[in-house]
Parts: C-alpha cells; sequence; structure tokens
C-alpha cells in the first residue's frame, strides 16, 4: 500500500514537472521574421521594435539603466555604421577617423542638429532623447547618409544579411513594429501589426531606390575633399 502511494506520488511529480516545462518552452520560444520587399529580395538592417499587444510599449528607464555611449563614426567618407539603433536618452558621440574634414547634420524631426566643419573628435556627444528616425548627412561630401534609430522600447533588434530576425516571445500575441531605410512610406512612420506565435513569418516592405543625394554642401568643398 505504502509502495503504491509512493508510485502515485512519483508519477504526479514528474507529471507536474513535465506540464512545467512544456509551458516554459511554449513562452520562452522564439519566432524567426523574415522581412523581404515587395520583389521577395531579403531586407538586411530592418528595425523590429517589440512590446505586447493592446498594451504601450515599455519605455527605457535611462535613470535606472546607465546607457553608454553609442558611436557613429566616419570611415572612407561613409557614416559608419550606415544605421545605428540606440535607446531613448541615449548619448552619441560621432568621432571623425578620415583625414578631412566632415560637417554632420540632421533636419529630422527625432533630432535636427549640426556639427559644424571638423576633424578628430568632436567637442562632446549629443544626446537622442527623442524617439523616432535621424537621417545623418554631410554638407561637404552629399554622398554620405546614415541613420540613427532612436528605440522607444529595450526590445529592439535589427536583421541579418538574410534579412532574418529571431524574437523572443514571452507574451502573446506580439505587437512589433517593422522600419526600413528604403520603405516607400514616410521614413518617421513605422509598419505596426501584432503577430501570433509561428515558426517562422515572412514580412513584406515596400521599397524603393535611394534618391540622389542633393544639399547645399558645395559652397563648404573647397579644400575638403
Amino acid at each position: 500500500m505504502f509502495e503504491r502511494a509512493l508510485q502515485v506520488f512519483a508519477k504526479k511529480r514528474y507529471l507536474f514537472a513535465l506540464s512545467v516545462l512544456f509551458s516554459h518552452a511554449a513562452v520562452s520560444a522564439n519566432i524567426d521574421l523574415v522581412i523581404k520587399d515587395q520583389h521577395g529580395v531579403v531586407l538586411p538592417n530592418a528595425v523590429v521594435e517589440i512590446g505586447q499587444a493592446n498594451t504601450a510599449f515599455k519605455p527605457v528607464n535611462s535613470s535606472v539603466k546607465k546607457l553608454p555611449v553609442a558611436v557613429m563614426d566616419q570611415v572612407n567618407k561613409q557614416f559608419l555604421p550606415e544605421l545605428l539603433i540606440v535607446q531613448q536618452g541615449q548619448l552619441v558621440n560621432f568621432p571623425n577617423s578620415d583625414n578631412i574634414r566632415h560637417n554632420v547634420y540632421s533636419f529630422s524631426n527625432a533630432k535636427p542638429f549640426q556639427l559644424k566643419l571638423y576633424s578628430g573628435q568632436p567637442k562632446e556627444p549629443i544626446i537622442f532623447d527623442t524617439q523616432g528616425v535621424v537621417v545623418l548627412g554631410c554638407n561637404i561630401h552629399d554622398s554620405m547618409v546614415g541613420y540613427i534609430y532612436v528605440a522607444k522600447s529595450e526590445q529592439v533588434y535589427k536583421t541579418d544579411k538574410n534579412g532574418v530576425v529571431s524574437l523572443p516571445i514571452t507574451t502573446q500575441p506580439l505587437q512589433i513594429s517593422v522600419w526600413h531605410a528604403l520603405q516607400t512610406a514616410p521614413l518617421e512612420n513605422k509598419k505596426m501589426m501584432n503577430i501570433e506565435p509561428q515558426a517562422i513569418l515572412p514580412i513584406t516592405i515596400n521599397t524603393s531606390s535611394p534618391a540622389p543625394r542633393n544639399t547645399f554642401g558645395s559652397q563648404f568643398k573647397g579644400g575638403n575633399d
């Protein structure tokens, strides 16, 4: 009788442990997003920001979490990286690693600013305290274009060279926003959607070819090319 009770107890413990294991796996599973354009071409450097559906995105509390200074460099007349993702309230340093001077600026609503003609290190980093997309240019070299994505949520990811990003699923369903620098929608817009867990989820973003640069940089070009 005692042995029978022990067997029943052991079986119940096993079933309980098994149910906990499967429920944890279901909650903590990942979902792979594959982001492509309207022609089926994969899109690297698409930004995906996630939050729980029907609730506001969880903002970053920069007063609690000390954010490191991010770096947007200038190398070989290019912004490096071309796309930098930062958290709302994060500082960004703009070193100039070229042996020529640059004049970095942005007219974007999220952060209009200008770093006048300089080489080496600017005086101090710049704080990006408003969520959104900041498009960078150089008044000296019109072909230089860069992007800073200022995230409202701590859960923000970027697709790899195959257009894939793996998202942790801790709540269901998920609300996500998707953004890409070549999207046909205005750059300040994000594609919003709710997704249910599944192994692989394809997402399409309509894109266009980048427009030619046209700034007033010619007046600063002398001696800086």
